[in-house]
């Protein structure tokens, strides 16, 4: 689905038809993209926020997409700078602000659909080992495994502001990755404390 709806939005924007081409990058990657906003902020009404402010900066930018990433990982990008920008000022809540109709229209459908299916889901049990986890490696955690993006990929949403040439992106792709190994060894000593695998690592 993600490489086919790829070729649908180049084909959009190829074709000059920005609004069909955000529409179906909200539509394709949306509900994903909020997943991992409610598991970053660990609120379903701030990610709900968040994720109607991000909808809006993609749809604002891409007249201006370049095209270095995927449509995918720049909206995560997208995603987690308006995630920053909430948690860094919380008097400037994303509700407060004049929404853009026809994106707000499109990701209100999604953020419906999307909240309803993520409440109805059964939660395992390392749910509440990864909440514990400090926000930044939550989010290298959803983003690596339940995403499955690249290192490279995820270097491009969590580094970007820091990225210049390809040495750049090779090495934050590297740091992370180091990070990532060090979030398993978290996980894995926090889930042997709490008897959800024993001490050879079997559950």
């Amino acid at each position: 689905m993600t490489v086919a709806s790829e070729e649908a939005i180049a084909a959009l924007l190829e074709a000059g038809d920005l609004q069909g081409a955000a529409t179906q990058a909200i539509e394709a990657f949306g509900p994903e993209v909020l997943g991992f906003l409610v598991s970053f902020l660990r609120d379903e009404h701030d990610a709900g926020d968040v994720f109607g402010q991000a909808c809006e900066d993609l749809w604002r930018g891409m007249p201006r997409f370049e095209k270095r990433s995927t449509v995918r990982t720049w909206f995560y990008t997208l995603a987690r700078h308006a995630a920053s920008r909430y948690r860094r000022a919380p008097h400037r809540r994303a509700g407060r602000r004049a929404a853009l109709s026809e994106a707000e229209g499109v990701a209100g459908r999604v953020r419906t659909r999307t909240l309803k299916h993520l409440r109805t889901e059964v939660k395992d049990q390392f749910a509440g080992i990864r909440n514990a986890l400090d926000p930044e490696d939550r989010a290298l955690l959803v983003l690596r495994v339940d995403r499955k993006l690249a290192w490279n990929e995820i270097a491009q949403v969590v580094c970007e502001d820091t990225l210049e040439t390809e040495e750049d992106l090779t090495r934050a792709a590297a740091r992370l990755r180091k990070r990532f190994e060090l979030v398993k060894i978290q996980i894995r000593e926090h889930a042997r404390k709490a008897g959800l695998i024993g001490r050879d690592g079997e559950s």
